[in-house]
């Protein structure tokens, strides 16, 4: 039976918050390093991603960023790329030190935005075994292209706002994370607020802002540029019809890992977490791990080919 302990790490000035799933059996396990995406928490649906890999023999260590959820960090829902990166670290760093995690076979699994980082956490870190990226965030440049004009505009206001306000010490101005079309938020199109905000279950530690300087950053965030320095195997696991990060750039930056292996799925960007849609991306990224990090004693990885697309 799998156990999930709460635990804590130091990241910075502060410390994250954590679950660990630790499946049956006393051996130290392969594990995977989880995060969610834009302003997300471990209670939107990463606990049911983490129960499947910990039924399937992986252990799990679920956090949040600082700032969110149950983290420690002021002011909250700050985004910064480079603390979250900080984190990512952090949390690397955390379960290769558990008695329950075999520290030689450590995945990395991220989800939108969160699915940038691990593609720039794999590039600095040699030692990570494999790589799940899902509807992930590579290029800020696309993604702001794909924002309707009028909710660009009221969201780069915003932006200076909150830079000014923070120059001044005072508290930072909020921009919705997802919110109806043309309204002053980040994800804006049809089906964003709809489906991000069905991800959070009831009680969960979740507001639906950040601080609107975030979007001064985001352009030059590109970490779909780094999949040429992946040595590791990479899932990538797009959705053709993704509002939030573009199928397209995402597809061309996936091609350049040298060791990548690419599945397309008929499905927007948050259909992946629930109903059929989730049970046919665990069952690929299941498949994906069965390969390349089985579970048992260490052995020596299975060479891909090269990209493939499915």
């Amino acid at each position: 039976m799998t156990a999930r302990l709460d635990l804590t790490f130091p990241s910075g000035d502060t410390e994250c918050h954590a679950w660990l799933y630790v499946p049956a059996g006393g051996s130290a396990h392969p594990a995977l390093v989880m995060a969610h995406g834009l302003g997300g928490v471990r209670e939107m649906r990463l606990d049911a991603c983490a129960e499947r890999f910990a039924a399937a023999g992986y252990a799990c260590l679920v956090f949040d960023y600082r700032h969110f959820g149950a983290s420690g960090g002021q002011p909250r829902q700050l985004l910064s790329i480079r603390r979250q990166l900080q984190d990512w670290k952090a949390a690397v760093a955390c379960a290769r030190s558990r008695p329950e995690v075999d520290p030689r076979r450590v995945v990395l699994w991220g989800t939108s935005f969160g699915g940038g980082h691990v593609l720039a956490t794999a590039a600095r870190d040699a030692a990570v075994v494999a790589v799940i990226a899902q509807g992930l965030f590579t290029d800020g440049v696309a993604s702001a292209l794909a924002m309707r004009p009028d909710s660009s505009v009221k969201v780069m206001a915003r932006a200076v706002r909150d830079v000014v306000a923070n120059l001044r010490g005072h508290p930072p101005v909020m921009v919705a994370t997802a919110g109806q079309p043309g309204s002053a938020a980040l994800m804006t199109a049809s089906d964003a607020e709809r489906g991000y905000l069905a991800l959070v279950p009831e009680g969960a530690l979740f507001a639906n802002q950040i601080a609107a300087r975030f979007a001064l950053d985001i352009l030059r965030y590109r970490p779909g540029r780094q999949t040429e320095k992946i040595a590791c195997p990479v899932l990538f696991c797009i959705c053709e019809h993704d509002s939030v990060a573009p199928a397209r750039p995402t597809l061309r930056h996936a091609s350049r890992a040298p060791r990548g292996e690419i599945r397309l799925y008929p499905d927007g960007h948050f259909d992946i977490y629930l109903g059929e849609p989730f049970e046919r991306v665990v069952k690929d990224q299941l498949a994906f791990l069965a390969r390349h990090v089985p579970i048992g004693p260490a052995t020596c990885p299975v060479e891909a080919p090269g990209p493939t697309t499915l």
